[in-house]
């Protein structure tokens, strides 16, 4: 994490302030229901919930890491620092547990919550491409296949789609946060020998998680490789949208362009430069979402009931991968919500190619109209190449065509020509997207 590309709320998620009071509530949590079993005194689960420390300021978090330069652990340095502050009841705490139940617990909430604010920003996201979409729902532009000019479509189905693949998206983290959401408080190997179930479902309960069925001395990792991946496909679906406004600012191109504030500068070396640096930033900041995705499906296969090989990994990808992809969010839907776009420009670039792009309606016209498809789309291609490579006007072309006029009057093909032809759908498309919304 970087200050540069982080946003506070993510980040105090995976600061050590909040993570030692979550393995607090979780050992606390855990001597209330020893308590009720009677393994705890009623009078130790009260002590430690009252002279434990509330919050983990500087001075503390600086002992617990003098404690763990010594025991090079961080559970037991973490419990004998509380065990300081507590005093003799401290002895009742962890008892029965293992150090995973602790931190994979703990884990399994930072990431709850880390979900929690990343589906808020994909409801940001949402939000505004909605509204930009039914802004330029009929804002008509040159649709393309191979950075081709195909045929017309609108601004607004671009937006459509990437709202349909966002709340895909929406869909998948939500279940995401589902799979990572679980405790695990069962012990050395995960049998409950030495704690009572009972214990884990109180955990649970307090803490807003599942339980994890079968847990053996860790949670399994498949949780968290779902979990990552999905954050891998919001982030190659984020890259999407970048991409193609990328594109649409080339100068060439021209038809949106990012929001250029007064007083920006666009090059150290060019004054005239308006470049797309938020969209390119944000190509980049999805490669390092997705560097997480190997290490977390590498992190499946552990040793027998447990071994540490992923926890060094989760350490660095967790918070990398989460704070990422929030900063990253946000920036998205800003860069939409200030997306310019520049319909006259459209509509120019539609024209270019001379009407090209209805050469599929006059192919589909000729076969309608008696011509085999093949000797239809050996007519229809010459005259396209005409316009292609002499930059004749297609329409002219193919009326002097004594082929293609055997088959279409000049008014017929005429008609041919009509881009509201393409677009007479878009209200159909844009019901089966925002039905739900």
């Amino acid at each position: 994490m970087i200050p540069r590309y982080t946003r506070p709320e993510m980040a105090a998620i995976w600061s050590p302030a909040t993570k030692f009071r979550i393995m607090f509530d979780i050992e606390a949590h855990a001597c209330d229901q020893m308590a009720l079993l009677g393994v705890v005194p009623k009078e130790a689960a009260k002590a430690i919930w009252e002279r434990a420390p509330k919050v983990y300021d500087e001075a503390a978090i600086a002992r617990i890491d003098e404690i763990e330069r010594v025991t090079k652990h961080d559970v037991i340095a973490f419990l004998t620092y509380v065990a300081e502050q507590v005093g003799e009841e401290a002895r009742f705490l962890h008892q029965g547990m293992t150090s995973s139940d602790v931190n994979d617990t703990c884990f399994a909430v930072q990431l709850v919550r880390a979900s929690d604010i990343l589906i808020a920003d994909m409801g940001r996201v949402l939000a505004v491409l909605k509204a930009r979409a039914f802004e330029t729902k009929d804002m008509v532009c040159i649709g393309r296949s191979h950075g081709i000019h195909a045929e017309p479509t609108t601004m607004g189905l671009k937006f459509a789609r990437w709202y349909a693949e966002m709340e895909r998206g929406l869909k998948r983290l939500k279940q995401a946060k589902e799979e990572v959401g679980t405790c695990a408080i069962s012990g050395a190997v995960g049998t409950f020998a030495n704690i009572d179930p009972s214990v884990e479902e109180y955990v649970a309960q307090k803490m807003g998680l599942a339980i994890e069925p079968v847990s053996t001395q860790i949670i399994p990792r498949d949780r968290h490789a779902f979990f990552f991946a999905t954050l891998a496909v919001i982030a190659s679906s984020m890259e999407n949208i970048a991409t193609e406004i990328r594109h649409l600012q080339r100068t060439e191109v021209l038809e949106a362009e990012e929001h250029f504030s007064k007083g920006q500068k666009g090059s150290s070396a060019m004054p005239h430069k308006r470049n797309p640096i938020l969209s390119e930033n944000l190509c980049g900041l999805a490669r390092i979402v997705r560097s997480a995705v190997v290490p977390a499906l590498e992190n499946v296969a552990l040793w027998h009931e447990r071994d540490i090989s992923h926890s060094s990994v989760e350490r660095m990808i967790a918070p990398d991968a989460t704070v990422t992809l929030d900063f990253a969010l946000n920036r998205l839907a800003g860069l939409i919500e200030n997306l310019v776009v520049y319909p006259e420009r459209m509509r120019k670039n539609m024209e270019q190619l001379g009407g090209l792009m209805y050469s599929q309606r006059v192919l589909l016209a000729l076969t309608q109209h008696g011509v085999s498809r093949e000797d239809a789309y050996q007519y229809v291609q010459r005259n396209a190449m005409k316009a292609w490579e002499e930059g004749k006007d297609f329409l002219a072309e193919l009326q002097s065509d004594a082929d293609v006029t055997k088959a279409l009057s000049v008014q017929q093909l005429r008609a041919l020509f009509d881009f509201a032809y393409h677009t007479r759908h878009v209200d159909t498309i844009f019901t089966r997207v925002f039905s739900q919304g």
